[in-house]
């Protein structure tokens, strides 16, 4: 009986709206062997628990298996109407799959879907061949493209996640990679988000693992995994005014609370931090060229100047701008031309260099001649 009414309570509580932010304070609850939370624009870490630890992945590891083939697509060196046939290898995949046979094909567009709803290994193993030539050499391209973004933590041995004596990666590099999926390849959303659907004209069906597509506010993601080595694993994803969040949790003695700690994680960082865009105290002047075809250069700022600050700090933030009186021709676009200084409580929290936003070029000698005369014209 008393299980029962656990199951039903654990049942109750993934269904309930998020917490409102006023009812998330001090540091997130987690249940989980490791844990990390990253805001996607500035990459900033919110909050780690043995965020390092090389733990096993499961299916987690198929946000890199997600990444490399969006960066194909986005590429165009793959089409989501590309026909994907399956390998007897591919076929023959364990664990989490949508049974693919060999000789099935697929279109890149459904196997992203089997792969990102239901965690196919058939259909992951499928499109890593399609890229690769095989597995291994899509591992490779794997493990490399891990060293690019710095995710020292990491060693693949294949596409899927499944178990592998040394297939190993941490909290803080599946952060990593994920930041990099949801940064740079937005459409890999249209599947992430996906709640229900189904491949072969409606009959087979796919239900997402990952609940929190069905039960988080503003969910996009990303990957949910479990063995019985690795335990429960996720890398969450959500959005709310204009900021996302990325949630990830490892080894967690149960789905449910897997999606527990991924939520508090998430309502933390949205209840605590902001994403804010800072502007200059004022306008700025255009600064005097000498020895240019123009007498003056408009200057702006080099980057996006939003910044991710804590929400009691927003009125404590100000700006401090230096710039240079003139600069001498030829000025190149984006010549640095003064700086941009953003503090929060005093405290210099970030330094955006202000730049030239157009050429100029220098007077030729007889340019200034010419400029001279029509001085001396307009004088007299």
């Amino acid at each position: 009986m008393k299980k029962l009414l656990a199951a039903a309570l654990a049942a109750a509580l993934l269904v309930l709206p998020a917490a409102p932010a006023s009812a998330v304070s001090g540091a997130p609850a987690t249940d989980c062997g490791s844990a990390i939370l990253m805001e996607k624009e500035t990459g900033t870490i919110l909050f780690e628990q043995n965020s390092h630890d090389k733990l096993e992945p499961a299916s987690v590891t198929k946000v890199m298996t997600l990444l490399l083939v969006m960066e194909a697509i986005d590429s165009g060196r793959l089409s989501m109407d590309d026909m994907v046939q399956v390998s007897a290898h591919a076929a023959g995949m364990g664990g989490s799959q949508v049974y693919m046979k060999e000789g099935e094909q697929f279109s890149v567009h459904d196997m992203l879907k089997c792969v990102a709803v239901v965690s196919g290994n058939d259909a992951a193993v499928a499109l890593a061949e399609h890229l690769a030539g095989s597995e291994e050499g899509f591992v490779e391209r794997m493990n490399e493209r891990a060293a690019e973004l710095g995710m020292s933590d990491t060693h693949f041995l294949n596409c899927t996640g499944l178990p592998a004596a040394g297939h190993l990666t941490s909290a803080h590099d599946i952060a990593l990679m994920s930041r990099e999926l949801i940064l740079n390849h937005p459409d890999i959303r249209e599947f992430t988000t996906i709640w229900m659907d189904s491949i072969r004209d409606g009959a087979f069906q796919l239900a997402n693992t990952n609940k929190l597509i069905r039960f988080y506010e503003g969910a996009t993601g990303l990957k949910t995994g479990s063995t019985d080595s690795a335990l429960y694993c996720l890398s969450a994803t959500a959005e709310r005014d204009g900021m996302e969040l990325i949630a990830v949790v490892m080894k967690a003695p149960t789905s449910e609370k897997r999606f527990e700690t991924a939520k508090n994680l998430l309502s933390f960082g949205f209840a605590n931090y902001t994403l804010m865009d800072v502007q200059p105290n004022q306008a700025l002047p255009p600064i005097d060229v000498l020895l240019g075809t123009r007498d003056q250069v408009q200057p702006q700022l080099s980057q996006s100047s939003r910044i991710l600050i804590d929400k009691a700090d927003v009125n404590s933030v100000t700006t401090e701008l230096s710039l240079c009186e003139n600069v001498e021709a030829p000025v190149e676009q984006g010549q640095k031309l003064g700086e941009m200084v953003v503090k929060v409580n005093g405290e210099t929290l970030q330094t955006i260099p202000i730049v030239a936003g157009e050429a100029v070029e220098r007077l030729t000698v007889p340019g200034i001649f010419m400029k001279f005369l029509k001085t001396l014209f307009m004088a007299g």
